[in-house]
């Protein structure tokens, strides 16, 4: 079983250089069959990373612990569903995942490719074959998941526990799948630029592969996080960590690519800027493989243990020299067939929120490498942590929601006094409304309430651009919800963007209320006892044992209550005084007005095998906030540590993902053929006008 797979990546790595090398040898010879023939050899690489991988999803199914990489990932008390999850739990096996979805999304990119991209399609396969030969070189040579065992052992050391949890079956392969993606746009692109196509034939190509692979990292990252919040311990969702922050750099860049590349679309401008932020989103991505591979940076979700660090920052400098020596060499013929006629426009916005978010881009990576920085300098090891990020990231990140208010109210090429009138009018009134409306409600905080007027603005643009047009389609006899309907679908693009904003509003409104507004307390109740936050009262009813040979696990049987504080004034206000959110009662006879609103079963475990603690917080959540419950420790006495903390406006977060993927496919839903028309003839202006100025 294990030759098979080794045979299987070898035979990729010889079809890959192949394909590199029969794609440039057909391009310079003009020999048009060697190029099919590159063409071919990417679909056939595919092939040998598909029997790779199933070779070695199979050998984990049938418990095969004389590969090492199986008996070090599962073990016979593995629950058979996590197959998949054990596949790319350690270094090599997530390598192969990553290489997997390469070839796959690699063949599809070259069989869809349009044939306007046909001069430089040679230097595109060229570009995925050589990334594909990189990846098949490291797992056959220096990872390779089909290493044998010298004593086969009867069992295997298990996954890792933090694995065990369903977001682990899509949080994971979204992340690296996103990642890997960026590969396509960047592609197209460089492959565009080296043959000398300098129009726009490839922006459709681009735009596409760049909102997949976007959509598909922003849903990896938003899963990640509920898989923090929900089984690491800690009552929160984003920690700024190394691996967290290389994946969101990318996507960063990548989201100001998509808005930018519209300007390339719709006006013939930012080209340079276009290829300039696809060459950024690879080479973090590049970064992040680094980094994830036994790089310097410390990270819980790093493997540490791996050996292939200068490797990947090898591939990543490789990278970053070839990417902006083509730049460079290309940049004179990349200039817009246009200048930027207000800075009171659409142009305009989506320049400034180009600067915005390689802002934050900067800061974060700043953050990620200050470490790296400190210890060659000074030799002193230093951590940057979650307040840096937040101060320093913060405003920023506020800024761009704004603009995603501004922007879309602000016509191309130029504005007038009497239209920012127009548009902006209610917007503004609902930022004001809102603010005033929070002060008057005693809320505290006025970086958050303004914040919450910020959202409130960019909602009211929204509405009131879905309003004015649903309205004129009603008028002529539609009903409303075909109206908004026929609003939507004429323009798919433009508002599926908008209920992808809508969703990034949400996770602003569970930011706000989580960052600002979250209240804790913690402490030891045996059975009967209480502990009280806020208006709720947390009862510890019962325990129960779920132990098994390779853990030692507890749950906690809680009753939730909902009380009115006046009933409590003694103990709130002595909690208080000692400068406490909450306390705990021994007597837990229900008061007047204490209402059973929920049960809960948290559960906390320890694996011998791994050292390691993991838990599953109980939480009540609704719409207005999250009651969290960690089980910290059952305690030899019979009692249990719990760490209960109240998160405003958590549900949103969450609520926001089903959005995010509808906006996403909206928008990437194909456009009508009047549309795809007009789009065709701009693109052949353009192209004619690049051509006149590069010659």
């Amino acid at each position: 079983m294990a030759d098979l797979g080794a045979m299987a990546l070898l035979l990729g790595l010889v079809i890959s250089c192949y394909a590199a090398a029969a794609s440039l040898l057909g391009e310079k010879m003009r020999i048009a069959e060697l190029i099919v023939s590159a063409r071919r050899s990417i679909y056939m690489a595919t092939v040998c990373a598909a029997v790779a991988s199933g070779t070695l999803i199979f050998a984990f199914a049938e418990n095969d612990f004389s590969i090492e990489y199986v008996a070090n990932h599962s073990n016979t008390l593995m629950d058979r569903a996590f197959v998949w999850v054990a596949f790319y739990a350690g270094n090599e096996g997530s390598l192969l995942y990553i290489l997997l979805i390469l070839t796959v999304i690699s063949s599809i990119s070259i069989w869809v490719a349009p044939k306007r991209l046909e001069r430089s399609m040679p230097w595109t396969i060229a570009i995925l074959a050589v990334i594909q030969l990189f990846y098949f070189a490291v797992l056959a040579f220096s990872a390779s998941p089909f290493e044998l065992m010298s004593t086969v052992p009867e069992d295997g050391r298990g996954i890792n526990p933090l694995l065990t949890h369903p977001g682990m079956f899509s949080h994971p392969p979204l992340l690296m799948g996103g990642l890997i993606a960026i590969t396509v746009p960047f592609a197209f692109v460089s492959g565009a630029l080296i043959a000398g196509n300098f129009g726009d034939d490839w922006v459709d190509v681009a735009r596409v592969s760049a909102i997949i692979a976007w959509g598909v990292l922003g849903t990896g990252m938003l899963l990640g996080a509920w898989w923090a919040y929900t089984i690491l311990g800690w009552g929160g969702y984003w920690a700024w960590d190394p691996i967290e922050n290389v994946a969101l750099m990318p996507w960063l860049v990548m989201t100001a690519f998509i808005h930018s590349i519209m300007v390339q679309k719709r006006r013939g401008m930012f080209r340079m800027w276009n290829v300039a932020l696809l060459n950024i989103a690879f080479v973090l991505a590049q970064l992040g493989m680094f980094i994830n591979r036994g790089g310097p940076v410390v990270s819980v979700h790093s493997f540490a243990a791996s050996t292939l660090g200068m490797i990947f920052l090898s591939f990543m400098l490789a990278s970053l020299v070839f990417a902006f020596a083509l730049f460079l060499w290309r940049m004179p013929a990349l200039k817009s067939d246009r200048n930027m006629e207000s800075f009171m426009s659409r142009e305009a916005s989506f320049l400034v929120n180009n600067f915005l978010f390689l802002s934050v881009m900067a800061i974060t990576l700043w953050g990620v490498l200050f470490p790296l920085f400190s210890d060659f300098a000074r030799d002193v090891s230093v951590t940057v942590s979650a307040p840096y990020f937040d101060r320093a990231n913060g405003p920023v990140l506020l800024g761009i929601v704004m603009m995603m208010g501004v922007g879309p109210l602000l016509p191309w090429r130029k504005t007038s006094a009497r239209s920012l009138k127009q548009w902006f009018i209610w917007p503004t009134a609902a930022l004001f409304l809102i603010i005033a409306f929070l002060i008057i409600a005693g809320v505290q905080r006025p970086v958050a309430i303004f914040a919450f007027g910020v959202v409130g603005f960019v909602a009211a643009s929204i509405l009131e651009e879905w309003w004015r047009g649903s309205y004129a389609r009603h008028r002529n006899g539609d009903n409303w919800a075909l109206a908004w309907w026929r609003l939507v679908n004429g323009n798919r693009p433009r508002h599926g963007g908008y209920i992808v904003h809508i969703s990034i509003l949400m996770i602003g409104l569970g930011v706000i209320g989580t960052n600002f507004y979250q209240q804790r307390t913690d402490g030891a109740i045996g059975i009967g006892e209480s502990l009280v936050i806020d208006d709720y009262r947390i009862q510890y009813i019962d325990h129960g044992d779920d132990s098994r040979p390779d853990r030692v696990a507890q749950w906690a049987e809680i009753y939730i209550y909902k009380i009115e504080p006046a009933d409590y004034a003694y103990e709130i206000d002595l909690a208080s005084s000692q400068g406490s959110n909450g306390f705990t009662l021994e007597d837990s006879t229900p008061r007047k007005n204490d209402k059973l609103i929920d049960k809960i079963k948290p559960w906390h475990g320890f694996y011998l095998d791994f050292n390691m603690a993991s838990v599953r917080s109980g939480i009540r959540s609704t719409f207005i906030e999250d009651l969290y419950v960690i089980p910290r420790d059952f305690l030899t006495d019979g009692r249990v540590s719990l760490a209960v903390s109240i998160n405003p406006l958590a549900w949103w977060l969450w609520a926001s993902g089903p959005l995010f993927i509808i906006g996403t496919m909206i928008a990437l839903w194909p456009q009508p053929a009047v549309e795809l028309r007009s789009a065709k003839k701009n693109s052949k202006q353009s192209l004619a006008e690049s051509q006149r100025k590069f010659r």
